[in-house]
């Protein structure tokens, strides 16, 4: 199994307060969510996921906001987590901490838009900040293409290192092939991953990576700790 621990570091810039908020807020929704009882926990997800059906037709479209903050699993929340801790640091060293929040929060709503646009009939709750972490990763291989990723091999426990544009641009194509594939199926048809919302983010945080590396990239902001 092959994932990736870690990235380098920018030198300088804002604190990453909310970067790591984000993540404790996640982690300890999940917690209360597993804390209800069995059948309570899938009237939460579906009180509180975005149902595409619903938003398209006008109603409750602010579970797009409440459904970035949920998971359907220790493992989906972990790998969202896990992805949200390497990249999001950076970016909001870079841009800020209250302009993270807007773009964070931003890139999870346009996520959501496109899911509900692509699949506008489907009632499957969708849950999860992969949206958002999307729009993170998308902004990070804009402002971020030579800083290295630390991969961990597990089967032999090694680790090695490539070049985020590499792996976020595997990452992109894995997503976009998927995405088209399950073009007109439904959620569960689809196998529950809702790749157009993790595409959709993608492409917000590249137009938004342009717009902040013409606005605050300077020489120093290219050197990693």
């Amino acid at each position: 199994m092959l994932f990736p621990v870690g990235d380098d570091n920018m030198d300088g810039g804002h604190s990453a307060v909310f970067s790591y908020l984000f993540l404790a807020v996640n982690a300890g929704l999940f917690i209360f969510q597993t804390a209800l009882p069995e059948g309570a926990q899938a009237g939460f997800v579906k009180t509180y996921g975005a149902i595409p059906a619903e938003i398209s037709r006008g109603i409750d479209p602010e579970t797009l906001f409440s459904s970035m903050f949920l998971h359907g699993s220790w493992l989906h929340l972990l790998g969202n987590m896990l992805y949200l801790y390497i990249f999001g640091d950076n970016i909001e060293a870079l841009i800020g901490s209250f302009r993270f929040v807007l773009f964070y929060l931003a890139g999870g709503l346009v996520a959501g838009m496109m899911q509900v646009f692509v699949s506008p009939d489907s009632v499957v709750p969708c849950v999860g900040a992969s949206g958002a972490i999307s729009a993170v990763m998308g902004a990070y291989i804009v402002l971020f293409p030579r800083s290295r990723i630390r991969m961990l091999f597990l089967l032999i426990f090694s680790v090695f290192y490539i070049p985020a544009w590499i792996f976020l641009g595997l990452w992109f194509v894995q997503q976009l092939i998927s995405g088209l594939g399950v073009l007109g199926m439904s959620g569960a048809d689809a196998g529950g991953i809702a790749w157009w919302a993790h595409i959709g983010g993608f492409a917000f945080g590249l137009v938004s990576g342009y717009y902040y590396r013409a606005k605050y990239v300077t020489d120093r902001h290219i050197r990693y700790r």
